[in-house]
């Protein structure tokens, strides 16, 4: 008993970190947030029945926050699972009790994930998280900001060389053919850009221009360009009286006027809200390179990004 009774204080001053680290972010997230609407729109559409082996259904809003967790700390399944065991703010914020709840484990956080992806939600709950940021005049959408990033696939592709086929001599000059073999991944593509090539995916993305918040988003093999500096988009702006910030993209012939590099100049300045968002959702989270194979998997991967992007920057917005 003595031993228990001295460690009260060591366990009390643990408590008190733990609770005041959860009050900088995760608490801050919660007073700013109103999950209500989230959690409607995960109960409609994940109908959650009784498991048929006797596994704990836990509830839609539990595991989505979990999945925003996972984005913030740069973890997996297994990670996240662990942590929950034992960090008081993660338990806290997803709504657990450290004393009468068991904690998802991994292969349930996966097939959650899963159940996502199949239903395609996500678009319809960053839109939700935006507008509650509109009303709070965090988020101002002045104008939009459009662009892509190449994230790599998950499965990098093997080189290989093929065996010599049977009308050709060994010794041949002839250089042998090279098979690439584009494992697991097959709604991957290449992409070259400069001398470096790439094999995954586009993010195309879209910001408002005062604040780098992110609007939304779709991801397509990466050899799928969207065009967005040709004559037809200008036209389009022109046609609905719109003022429209297009770089001007040069060519061998013509090259840039100087009109056009002092444009570029200025649209870069704007353009660099966007490229801030990709570089802390690509460098601060790892999402430069994918973590799930398939088309969809990555799209719904960069609209959890997204959102767990967002919330942390309007946490630092208000406490600024």
């Amino acid at each position: 008993m003595s031993e228990c009774t001295s460690n009260k204080p060591v366990i009390a001053d643990c408590v008190a970190a733990c609770r005041k680290y959860r009050d900088c972010f995760l608490d801050e997230i919660d007073r700013l947030i109103d999950w209500k609407p989230i959690e409607k729109v995960l109960r409609q559409k994940l109908k959650r029945g009784a498991n048929a082996v006797g596994n704990l259904v836990y509830p839609p809003l539990l595991m989505f926050k979990i999945l925003l967790l996972q984005r913030w700390h740069t973890l997996n399944d297994m990670a996240v699972e662990e942590a929950l065991c034992d960090r008081l703010p993660f338990v806290r914020f997803v709504g657990l009790s450290l004393d009468h709840d068991e904690v998802p484990d991994a292969t349930t956080i996966c097939r959650f994930r899963q159940s996502l992806v199949v239903r395609t939600i996500l678009k319809r709950l960053l839109d939700k998280l935006n507008h509650q940021l509109e009303r709070q005049e965090l988020l101002v959408r002045e104008g939009i900001i459009v662009d892509a990033s190449v994230v790599s696939s998950a499965c990098r592709p093997l080189k290989v060389l093929d065996v010599l086929p049977e009308d050709r001599e060994e010794n041949s000059d002839d250089a042998p053919d090279v098979i690439i073999n584009y494992s697991d991944d097959a709604d991957a593509a290449w992409l070259r850009k400069g001398n470096r090539a790439y094999y995954g995916y586009n993010i195309h993305a879209t910001t408002n221009s005062r604040d780098g918040f992110v609007l939304g988003g779709h991801a397509t093999p990466a050899n799928r360009s969207m065009g967005y500096s040709s004559q037809l988009n200008r036209y389009v702006f022109q046609v609905l009286g719109l003022s429209g910030g297009i770089m001007h993209k040069a060519a061998r012939n013509p090259e840039l006027t100087p009109a056009e590099r002092a444009a570029n100049r200025q649209v870069s300045s704007v353009r660099l809200k966007m490229e801030r968002a990709f570089g802390t959702i690509k460098r601060g989270y790892g999402f430069f390179r994918a973590r799930y194979l398939g088309l969809a998997k990555v799209e719904l991967e960069f609209l959890l990004y997204a959102m767990a992007f967002n919330l942390k920057k309007a946490v630092l917005r208000v406490e600024s």
